[in-house]
């Protein structure tokens, strides 16, 4: 793989005006709130979910709860619950856990006389289990139960989550298919506000599930809004692909700004925490202060080993226009953006420091301090991407996260296989983390077919060794159907047959790996291979085989190149033009059948035809030559969670065609090590009392 790649794929036009508000989405799901808080009426305490305060948090500002009426928060914890208001609404998701504590706090308040009514908002639905649990503990009659229906969550202009952390988890290791159902709600109500999606095409047997939730299931036409009758004109397509269909990528290391920050620090629900140096302005200072803002300065680093209070940070683009330009790069380009938005802050600064000698009226001074306010706003949010960046180079530079990339490289090429088992013992004799060493076992595993058993065993039995038998549950689980990404290879003949992963057939018919060798890094830098630096995520290129057919192959953005550069001097300064290929009509899988055949799961291509119902279609490919007679957006759900870097890779298809916007939706924003953690997740000892949430 190659170890750097240029900033040159984000030089690129910006992608067209998004076609869909996402903003509405968070709209409905702010009055959704509000309306179940009024229908409490006066004070009251709201005991929340601990789970749900970062989605939440995303909706809904606290000021607003306070000025519906919640007169104080906390955490829903076991214990005591001291409520000086009689109106107490919990609000939470329909767990057994949640629902005893909930009884428990009732009970105890009844025995201390204390009165209050109590109200049950859930999310996203009501559930029968509830009911039935607070029956069986004799609180039923005390309850009010409804619910809160928060859907998809907008984290970015072409992101949208479900934002449930445990949705992997939930279906692959617990049979759980609530997501699911949730999933096909929640994309119900795109239906609702844009049309019917035309065509719903996925790959996987979680997907056709979901297609056939979304197909069967529709409310009779007396009470289908008119939306529900006939085909959407803003969407062309669901694209749904069910997590189990590419696990490669989520094992991989992310290599892009944002998805490092994942990976390394962690992001949860777009917040990340820091230390509170970088997100505090420095103190006055002159134009120069900008040139020492480059990666390189060891003061600021030296500064921040001091500092340990930490603040949750937002990250995102609608106040920090700098992160948008840096949170796609591959994490080698990042420094070279950075000193270079130092360098045209400065020249700005210098700039302003001009005008303000020559303004002469109000007008001319009112321009220069708004001028002004919006450099400092520019220097400060350089001054944070600047500090995140010395956190992470760092821990890029470690020997560990360079043997780790290099096991996984070696992987991925099929390169050596005994050494790479060996290496990854040498990981644990050294006490690397427990989800590096599993990530990359799960990745051995999957790219060939299975480890042999004998070197399986002794692996798990250092592992469990070193890192402790409480992790044995999830040593089983990855090893058990329908999960199975940790077999050994052959399997026992006592063991039920599972379909091994086709990833030799892929890495060639898909092209996922690109040479690492000089003359291929310009290939590198113009493929979604960047995300990874030479590695193409598989659930990218099976959009692709959908909506860039010619991405798959080759790079659209070599010919784009190719073009511009036959034109370059056109504008008489020797500027390329900036030549994007016309997006095509959505044909299904049409050309990449027998390759997407032999990724087990099943593989959906489904017509939807508002009143007339919906077929299985077969589109002829003479489709594919009509360019599309205007814009349109490509819904590309991810059932079970996506990460960062394949954000990264989808954005950068879209900004490769004219005419086709993606909207990114998903269950969660998910890594390796979010998995894992979900999956070993262990009931934390009981509180003596709910803490104040403090939101």
């Amino acid at each position: 793989m190659a170890t750097s790649t240029s900033d040159s794929h984000s030089e690129t036009a910006p992608a067209e005006e998004p076609l869909l508000d996402v903003n509405l989405l968070k709209e409905i799901g702010k009055k959704a709130l509000v309306d179940a808080l009024n229908s409490v009426n006066g004070a009251k305490t709201l005991v929340l979910d601990a789970s749900l305060a970062g989605p939440l948090g995303l909706v809904i500002e606290v000021s607003l709860l306070k000025h519906h009426g919640v007169d104080k928060m906390f955490w829903l914890e076991g214990g005591a619950l001291t409520s000086t208001t009689t109106n107490i609404v919990y609000l939470c998701r329909p767990k057994i856990k949640h629902v005893k504590i909930i009884a428990d706090q009732i009970k105890r308040h009844a025995k201390e006389s204390q009165k209050h009514t109590y109200t049950l908002l859930l999310v996203p639905r009501i559930s029968t289990l509830v009911s039935r649990i607070l029956e069986e503990e004799g609180v039923l009659g005390d309850v009010r139960i409804s619910s809160y229906n928060l859907q998809f969550i907008p984290i970015a202009d072409d992101v949208i989550s479900l934002e449930n952390e445990n949705a992997f988890k939930e279906i692959w290791v617990d049979g759980d298919e609530t997501v699911i159902y949730d999933s096909a709600q929640a994309l119900l109500t795109l239906e609702k506000m844009y049309g019917l999606f035309p065509r719903i095409i996925g790959k996987g047997d979680h997907a056709a599930r979901l297609a056939t939730l979304l197909t069967r299931h529709l409310p009779s036409d007396a009470t289908a809004p008119d939306t529900l009758l006939t085909q959407s004109e803003k969407i062309d397509s669901l694209v749904v692909l069910d997590r189990r269909v590419d696990m490669i990528t989520p094992l991989l290391t992310q290599l892009t700004y944002e998805g490092l920050i994942d990976e390394l620090i962690g992001v949860k629900n777009s917040h990340v925490e820091l230390p509170v140096s970088l997100l505090t302005p420095p103190a006055p200072a002159g134009a120069a202060s900008t040139s020492t803002a480059a990666p390189e300065s060891s003061q600021a680093t030296s500064t921040l080993k001091r500092v340990e209070a930490k603040k949750k940070h937002h990250l995102t683009t609608s106040t920090d226009p700098l992160f948008a330009e840096l949170r796609d790069l591959n994490f080698s380009s990042v420094g070279k953006r950075l000193n270079k938005v130092a360098r045209r802050l400065e020249q700005d600064y210098q700039a302003s420091q001009t005008g303000r000698h020559q303004a002469k009226t109000v007008a001319q001074l009112r321009d220069f301090v708004g001028k002004l306010g919006g450099l400092q706003t520019e220097h400060q949010s350089l001054r944070l991407h600047t500090g995140l960046s010395e956190l992470l180079v760092p821990l890029t530079r470690t020997d560990l996260f360079n043997k780790t990339l290099e096991i996984q490289q070696n992987l991925l090429a099929s390169y050596e296989f005994p050494a790479q088992i060996t290496a990854i013992e040498d990981l644990v004799a050294q006490g690397a983390d427990m989800q590096t060493v599993l990530r990359l076992l799960c990745l051995a595993s999957i790219t060939t077919g299975g480890v042999k058993a004998k070197n399986l065993e002794n692996l798990k039995r250092e592992i469990l060794q070193a890192y402790g038998y409480n992790y044995l549950p999830l040593l089983l689980s990855l090893a058990s159907p329908p999960l199975g990404i940790l077999l050994p290879n052959p399997m026992p003949s006592t063991s039920p047959p599972v379909a091994k992963y086709p990833f030799v057939g892929l890495r060639k018919s898909f092209r996922l790996l690109i040479d690492d060798s000089p003359e291929a890094l310009d290939e590198v830098e113009n493929d979604i291979s960047f995300v990874y630096s030479g590695y193409a995520p598989i659930s990218i290129r099976l959009v692709q085989c959908v909506a860039q057919k010619g991405g798959v192959l080759s790079n659209p953005a070599e010919k784009e190149k190719a073009g511009a550069a036959a034109g370059a001097g056109a504008d008489g300064k020797g500027q390329p033009a900036q030549i994007k290929a016309q997006a095509h009509p959505i044909a299904g899988w049409r050309g990449f059948e027998d390759i997407v055949a032999t990724i087990p799961g099943e593989t959906i291509d489904i017509a939807q035809n508002g009143q007339s119902g919906s077929s299985v279609v077969a589109a002829p490919m003479a489709a594919l030559l009509r360019p599309l007679q205007k814009p349109t957006t490509t819904v590309v759900f991810f059932l079970g969670g996506c990460t960062y870097t394949e954000i990264a890779a989808l954005r950068w298809v879209g900004r490769q065609n004219r005419g086709r916007n993606f909207l990114i939706a998903t269950t969660g924003i998910i890594n390796g090590n979010t998995i894992f953690e979900s999956i070993s997740s262990a009931p934390k000892a009981a509180a003596t009392g709910p803490k104040d949430a403090a939101i």
